[in-house]
């Protein structure tokens, strides 16, 4: 970790204090050069909960469509969203409600809304579990609603908890005259403790003579190393990796003793082996993550900036009062063409993540622009890992 900041060091001070341009593109790259620095650091042992699970322990995701009341005003335009008044008509007429013929609700204080949540496996009746609340139509603001009675149904069909509750928002929004302000997000919300589970989902753990480890990422040597941890605390032969993936371990018969059996064995440490090398790259917010596997093959990259830019200014004609002509507007245009200077500079074989880096901070490169650079030298062949874009 010494010499990795030692070496951005060197990189920002052989920077000349009149390089502006050249500091802010390598101030843009300062987290990247952060995360490799933590990167390149060596790994740790891990337990066992932390790189599997155990299979059939899930939870299991519960949807429901229901109604928020009590907004101020900020509710659905029910002519816009019609779905929001018959759900209210259906509602009043559970409580014995019925309107007149020809008669049409438009309330501003009611929004149709979807509530998710997720079933915690082993969830028992009576226990209760927060929910999301989003909205499904045009309304301005959740804020200071409240949740109706909301059965949540599960992928097959049946109700497994009833969610109601005032609703949480971390937004806060002002309109006035045609100006408006908001902070966050005011069309969902969270309420915490808001849903009670009416029936428990049967998780298949004291099925059989065995139980099944799922890896979180397929690796045949983590799944090794999972084996061989557990036949090292509880005896050989009871844990055999079928793939990358599974390791099938031997458990008690009883439901107390394979409970006492999965708490030691989730806490055995094993090393992980080290991960395929992989750059992860978000195109939409221009995030670029490398692991410590990634290296560089010698390989030349010339970088350099295209711009073009279009300035249009109207102008106006105006003829002499007695012409009979016409005042006409034109429009000026003046097109300018920079291109930034980009020389060839030439990386060499590395194997450290350090040094790659290094190497493509300084291309003076920002986020954005390493896009594209890391796509052509993957297609070159000089960057060796996998590329992934999220």
């Amino acid at each position: 970790m010494a010499a990795n900041s030692a070496a951005v060091t060197g990189l920002f001070g052989r920077l000349r204090p009149s390089s502006i341009r050249r500091i802010r593109r390598v101030k843009s790259l300062h987290l990247l050069i952060v995360i490799a620095a933590i990167l390149v650091a060596p790994a740790e042992a891990a337990r066992i909960k932390e790189v599997a699970s155990v299979a059939g322990v899930r939870s299991n995701p519960l949807t429901g469509y229901g109604l928020v009341v009590g907004l101020d005003g900020t509710g659905d335009q029910t002519t816009q969203a019609p779905f929001t008044g018959q759900s209210l008509t259906a509602m009043l007429q559970q409580f014995g409600v019925l309107l007149p013929q020809g008669v049409t609700m438009q309330p501003r204080n009611i929004a149709a809304v979807l509530v998710t949540a997720q079933l915690p496996a082993f969830a028992q009746p009576g226990q209760q579990m927060d929910i999301n609340v989003s909205s499904i139509g045009n309304a301005k603001s959740l804020r200071g609603g409240t949740l109706i009675a909301t059965p949540l149904r599960g992928a097959d069909g049946q109700i497994y908890a009833i969610a109601q509750g005032n609703l949480v928002i971390s937004g806060a929004g002002a309109a006035a005259n045609g100006s408006k302000v908001q902070i966050n997000h005011l069309s969902a919300g969270r309420i915490p403790a808001g849903a009670t589970v009416e029936r428990s989902v049967p998780t298949p753990l004291a099925a059989g003579d065995s139980i099944q480890l799922d890896l979180n990422s397929s690796d045949f040597a983590t799944a090794r190393a999972v084996a061989q941890a557990i036949n090292k605390a509880k005896g050989p032969g009871l844990a055999q990796a079928l793939d990358g993936r599974v390791v099938r371990v031997r458990a008690p018969a009883t439901p107390d003793e394979r409970v006492a059996f999965l708490a030691d064995i989730e806490n055995l440490n094993i090393d992980p082996a080290t991960p395929a090398a992989r750059v992860v790259i978000n195109a939409r917010t221009g995030s670029v993550v490398m692991n410590q596997a990634v290296t560089l093959s010698p390989c030349a990259v010339a970088h350099g900036n295209l711009s073009v830019t279009i300035n249009t200014t109207p102008t106006v004609s105006q003829p002499n009062a007695l012409s009979g002509g016409q005042t006409t507007v034109t429009q000026k245009s003046e097109i300018a063409i920079r291109q930034e200077p980009g020389s060839l500079i030439q990386l060499p074989a590395s194997a450290r993540l350090a040094d790659v880096v290094k190497a493509l901070s300084a291309l003076g490169a920002t986020p954005q622009d390493l896009l594209a650079i890391l796509q052509a030298m993957k297609s070159a062949g000089a960057l060796n890992a996998e590329l992934e874009v999220i």
